[in-house]
């Protein structure tokens, strides 16, 4: 029933979407603008758009106590429009999408550049796009960074759990190996509960078995 209804309000705002995008004059990249976020959040019911993972207050001391500062309310999106391009050009022609909603990022990664079938070690070939991404979030480290794993409806619900966690974790231990602090990560495996298309075709099952990583910028207090 939960993947049925995550599937209706995603067909929702794909309509909210097309209607309600702008093209960004510098990167030429479509964006979602502030309607569509809107319309988006309520019909996912804040899973893209949602707090972080285990929230900001413990996640924003652990930051600031690593020394990482935050970013004052009227700088944040230039600093996140910067990060975008940087992040657009590493990525570019990876099969790595780069969605910008809001002030937020999310880097959205098929397994089939990531990860072999039912496999949670990164693919050899994949490493070099995710040292350029590292080096990017590691450039902007005024960010929290999520890391959220996600499967197909193949198997029990009990493995796909497990295997979207350990697919999480393998890109947050790479991130972390390659400079990233962990004190800016959250890690979370969400298994079958969350696609972003159909589980009844090869297509939509390999659109769904994917890693998302979630970048937002940490303000200061009463900035967010």
């Amino acid at each position: 029933m939960r993947r049925i209804t995550m599937l209706t309000a995603i067909a929702l705002s794909g309509a909210v979407i097309t209607t309600a995008c702008t093209t960004d004059p510098y990167t030429g990249q479509r964006r979602i603008n502030n309607t569509a976020i809107g319309a988006i959040g309520g019909a996912l019911g804040g899973y893209l758009l949602g707090d972080l993972v285990g929230g900001r207050g413990d996640r924003t001391e652990k930051i600031l106590g690593a020394g990482i500062g935050a970013i004052a309310g009227g700088a944040v999106g230039a600093y996140m429009d910067r990060q975008e391009a940087d992040l657009r050009r590493q990525t570019a022609g990876t099969g790595v999408d780069v969605i910008r909603q809001g002030d937020d990022l999310i880097l959205r990664m098929p397994s089939n550049v990531t990860f072999a079938v039912d496999r949670y070690d990164i693919q050899p070939e994949f490493r070099a796009t995710l040292d350029g991404v590292a080096q990017t979030l590691g450039s902007y480290n005024q960010t929290y960074i999520d890391v959220l794993g996600h499967t197909d409806s193949d198997g029990s619900d009990a493995y796909n759990q497990t295997l979207s966690e350990r697919r999480a974790g393998a890109v947050a231990d790479y991130l972390s190996m390659r400079g990233v602090a962990r004190a800016r990560m959250g890690v979370r495996g969400y298994g079958e509960t969350a696609p972003i298309a159909s589980n009844a075709t090869a297509e939509g099952k390999a659109q769904n078995r994917r890693v998302e990583i979630k970048v937002v910028p940490v303000t200061q207090p009463g900035g967010y």
